[in-house]
């Protein structure tokens, strides 16, 4: 299995076309394996042969979760970028979308976590150590999908003998690599706006051209609608990996944000990708708490989870992911109590999200006499603690071991459809209002919260359920800019660098293109706002 992986690995990093080269060289990437083979060696399995395509497509699913080859640290698939932990994409994506947002803030300084303040106070900058990591970490996902993809085609097929029977199964399997990666590039459309672009039809080491946000928003969503027919009904694959109904979830998701993304709505589009969702057969749990549990793939959960981002505590260890996010938001008492061994006592609740949540029996807001408000972010007894998420089982029992968990992170889940639904029909005008409020009365009365009429439902009450909701499952961000709260008309503390918080640059919506990245690339050019100083700087330290 190690030696399988390690191939993999292998190709992988032979399609890694967007972080070989930086000013700093600090990107600069290699293989330390004395295994020597072939690709065509690696894809020879004549006692199985589908295990080689099916443990390649392992290895992109596995980039969600993972950050190398080796547990929790070691073998990193990028080896010299910053801590390991830090670089794991699940971990860096929730901080860009919830670190920078009223839901969180982090107790950490920069001894240890370079420039991690700035995701707390609006203020990152091009060499954001961070947002480095996980631009690096989606363009890595990308390229190790477009290579599966050239090891796939039908010529490569054919010239290894390849039977139909298997064959028919790999068309499923590239479908769920074309998935995966569209998914990445959602999450650059989302965060970074104009950004490197290349499919497997580019040469091998060729350079990415830019392309801009409403070009990729045209290729994800053509993109979707293309490898539809090929991905098995909803919740017909083996759970964790993509099919129809994790399609519609990521086309509706890209269709709610088109204004924001193209300057066009796409709100009648996004309805009949919800509707098709609504429609697939997922149900809630019955239990929310089920959710967030450590055998969240077995105890009811899974009906309602349409993508999950899968976890082991035995399989899958690593120090980014859900070890992060469970150790991160707690101390080592609390720690006891939710199946961990320690807390790292990191990011809690501010002021503004705990007043916008108002007891509402969704968040979990952990006993005590810590205040609200938080004067010195850099103490962790400051501020509202919250559990969101548990290494317990439903009945209890904690996971199988006490620092890495077994709980699987829902990315996409029924709930946030019902509630894209609601926004559909109160923001938009789309949809039916009575509709929209049974699915939100669904959604509080199964959390124990007092049901509400149709006067209710205005856009400010929807983005409050959606905040209460789905807390912490990196939608804020996205949510806020979308309802137009994030650059200003909404502060929360230390929301562009001030206790009390106040309006930031328009162009904090997006996050830079890596300085590193720009300097490697001639063809990339820095989103706009962000200062040029940080080109300026790399280029001398680059020539001179």
């Amino acid at each position: 299995m190690k030696n399988i992986l390690k191939k993999v690995k292998w190709l992988a990093f032979s399609a890694l076309l967007f972080t070989a080269v930086s000013c700093l060289n600090d990107l600069d990437v290699s293989l330390k394996d004395d295994d020597s083979f072939s690709v065509d060696n690696y894809f020879n399995n004549p006692d199985n042969p589908e295990l080689p395509y099916k443990q390649f497509l392992a290895k992109i699913y596995g980039g969600l979760s993972l950050s190398g080859q080796a547990a929790p640290t070691g073998d990193s698939d990028l080896q010299s970028l910053v801590d390991e932990g830090f670089s794991q994409y699940l971990r860096g994506y929730w901080q860009l979308q919830e670190l920078t947002t009223d839901e969180a803030i982090i107790a950490w300084g920069e001894s240890d976590n370079p420039t991690i303040k700035d995701l707390n106070f609006n203020t990152w900058n091009a060499d954001n150590k961070f947002n480095e990591a996980f631009f690096a970490r989606v363009y890595y996902q990308i390229s190790v999908a477009n290579e599966f993809l050239r090891e796939t085609t039908d010529e490569k097929l054919n010239s290894r003998k390849v039977s139909e029977d298997l064959k028919a199964k790999i068309k499923v399997m590239r479908a769920e690599a074309r998935f995966l990666r569209a998914l990445s590039y959602y999450h650059a459309i989302d965060l970074y706006g104009n950004s490197p672009f290349a499919t497997e039809e580019n040469a091998l080491g060729s350079v990415p051209v830019m392309k801009t946000r409403a070009e990729m928003f045209d290729y994800v969503l053509n993109e979707l609608n293309t490898i539809e027919a090929d991905l098995p009904a909803p919740r017909a694959n083996e759970y964790g990996r993509a099919d129809k109904g994790a399609l519609w979830m990521l086309k509706a998701k890209l269709l709610i944000n088109a204004k924001v993304y193209t300057g066009q709505d796409k709100s009648t589009e996004a309805l009949a990708a919800v509707n098709s969702v609504l429609g697939a057969g997922y149900s809630l749990s019955l239990d929310r708490n089920n959710l967030f549990a450590a055998d969240n793939d077995v105890n009811g959960a899974q009906k309602e989870i349409i993508f999950p981002v899968r976890y082991d505590g035995v399989k899958t260890k690593t120090w980014g992911g859900m070890t992060y996010l469970i150790h991160g938001s707690t101390n080592d008492a609390v720690a006891k109590t939710i199946g961990i061994d320690f807390g790292w006592q990191g990011f809690r609740a501010r002021k503004e999200f705990i007043q916008t949540i108002a007891g509402d029996p969704r968040v979990n807001v952990v006993s005590g006499t810590d205040s609200e408000d938080i004067t010195d972010y850099l103490k962790f007894a400051q501020g509202k603690k919250l559990i969101k998420f548990t290494n317990k089982t439903s009945a209890g029992v904690s996971g199988q071991d006490p620092t890495f968990p077994d709980t699987d992170f829902p990315m996409f889940r029924l709930a946030d459809v019902y509630l894209m639904y609601a926004e559909l029909a109160v923001v938009n005008g789309k949809g039916d209002k009575a509709t929209a409020l049974n699915y939100i009365n669904d959604l509080r009365l199964r959390a124990g919260a007092n049901p509400v009429t149709l006067s209710a439902l205005t856009p400010d009450f929807v983005l409050s359920e959606r905040a209460k909701e789905l807390y912490w499952e990196g939608h804020r961000r996205q949510d806020l800019i979308r309802f137009g709260k994030y650059i200003s008309g909404y502060n929360w503390q230390w929301k562009g660098g001030s206790l009390n918080g106040s309006a930031i640059a328009d162009y904090r919506a997006l996050f830079p293109i890596p300085t590193k990245e720009l300097s490697s690339n001639s063809n990339l050019k820095q989103n706009r706002g962000i200062n040029q100083f940080w080109q300026i700087l790399c280029y001398e330290k680059k020539y001179n």
